[in-house]
């Protein structure tokens, strides 16, 4: 299973973000297991590191985003990806970016903190909650 996860996920680990970060941190802690596939959009791995360099340090963005690259896959933004979100009926572009990314990356499902924000979503959307419920009642039934 390859899953993206959203900028919000990955920013409440980071910076310790409550009364997220418990949720986050177990769903993300899954793909440094191994135990499914992550992908974060490319355009993600950017913010991260804006948001990183601004609230800790250059320092620690650098290691952060050397460390996310190491583990995650990365879902490109191209020409196709972009074309098609301008296509789409989400409400927010970027959104609609991330989730074509996520379409033509082969992802299986998108985890974020906005769930309303992906009412077009043609993949499931979770929060990292419910992602949890849903992985262990799949799991569970092997």
């Amino acid at each position: 299973m390859n899953v993206l996860f959203d900028t919000n996920v990955v920013l409440d680990v980071l910076l310790d973000r409550e009364p997220h970060v418990h949720a986050s941190a177990q769903a993300l802690a899954l793909v440094e297991r191994g135990e499914i596939g992550g992908s974060l959009c490319a355009t993600t791995v950017t913010t991260l590191f804006y948001l990183c360099d601004r609230a800790l340090d250059r320092r620690q963005a650098h290691t952060h985003i050397g460390t996310l690259l190491k583990l995650f896959d990365i879902a490109p933004v191209n020409r196709m990806v972009l074309a098609n979100a301008l296509d789409t009926a989400f409400a927010d572009f970027e959104d609609a970016v991330l989730h074509e990314a996520a379409r033509h990356a082969e992802c299986q499902c998108i985890v974020t903190r906005n769930v309303r924000d992906f009412a077009a979503a043609s993949m499931p959307v979770y929060t990292p909650a419910e992602f949890l419920l849903v992985r262990q009642k799949t799991q569970g039934r092997h």
